[in-house]
């Protein structure tokens, strides 16, 4: 099955990709690693004018996929998962004006951002809390402040169900995003990096291991949207297996082929490779999701 994007989606992906590539995303992902959190708060506020924070709604599913490719492909720190896809719906209202956050264990043990977001919550025994935010817990992404969080009064909530799906799709959309932009550098680094008198790109050994990282992009893009289109719990499972498994190896190629300058924090591939590392366990790791779709598929 083909799934492409409408000229609106498209356009919307377009006007997402201008605006993030004329920020200096990783200036800005750097400056909230640092505890700075002014120019990622400004860049909020303008994807929050562009409509990012107003998708989480079962008719823009799609949309809400592909701003958080964006987000992904461009490395945005900041709880949008929470915010803009997962608590709108949780709450059935209009979170767009405050940043909001939440823990939902055991697959999202802790609160990301809480120290910025003016509403914590946490679900326990499948009821939505307002949460009192503990101790910081460090991650291997150094813009992903990660919070404990102890529960206090219930809330009302509304599909809450069907909003941590939405957060696994959405946070599968990032990583689909990171791989993107991981095997995009790669590609441009092989085509410059000459080693021999030749660019290392030239080689059929890096040549098959960049085809490869496209392949498995390109298998999970439909499964993504695919999901988006259903958001069926067994879609959205695959879906994260799928992209997860995508971008890490998108991660662990790019690190390849860049050589030692990889691991350097100075350079900005480091960003979307401890993302990548972060992303692929939050919101359920691919082994917890492959043991969800195999209780679905065995019933």
């Amino acid at each position: 099955m083909r799934f492409d994007l409408t000229p609106d989606q498209r356009d919307f992906a377009d006007a997402l990709d201008r605006l993030l590539a004329a920020a200096d995303t990783p200036k800005v992902a750097r400056a909230w690693g640092n505890g700075d959190r002014e120019p990622g708060l400004a860049l909020w506020s303008r994807l929050a004018q562009q409509g990012v924070t107003d998708l989480a709604d079962q008719d823009t599913v799609v949309e809400l996929c592909v701003a958080f490719e964006a987000l992904g492909r461009h490395a945005v720190p900041g709880p949008w998962v929470e915010s803009a896809a997962v608590l709108p719906m949780a709450l059935g209202r209009d979170l767009s004006a405050t940043i909001a956050t939440l823990a939902a264990p055991p697959n999202v043990p802790y609160a990301l951002d809480a120290d910025v977001a003016s509403d914590v919550y946490t679900v326990v025994d499948g009821r939505l809390h307002v949460g009192e935010v503990g101790e910081m817990v460090r991650s291997v992404d150094r813009t992903r402040h990660l919070f404990t969080v102890t529960p206090g009064d219930a809330v009302p909530s509304e599909e809450l169900r069907g909003a941590l799906g939405l957060g696994v799709l959405a946070t599968s959309a990032q990583l689909l995003g990171a791989g993107e932009r991981v095997l995009a550098d790669s590609v441009t680094y092989v085509t410059q990096r000459k080693q021999f008198g030749r660019e290392i790109g030239s080689y059929q050994a890096i040549k098959h291991a960049l085809a490869d990282v496209r392949i498995a992009l390109d298998f999970a893009r439909p499964l993504l949207y695919g999901a988006a289109l259903s958001t069926d719990a067994r879609d959205v499972s695959a879906a994260k297996v799928a992209c997860s498994e995508a971008a890490y190896l998108a991660a662990r190629t790019g690190l390849q082929v860049h050589g030692a300058i990889g691991y350097t924090a100075e350079f900005d591939l480091s960003i979307w490779l401890t993302k990548i590392r972060a992303l692929v366990g939050a919101w359920g790791t691919p082994r917890f999701h492959r043991a969800a779709l195999l209780e679905e598929l065995m019933r």
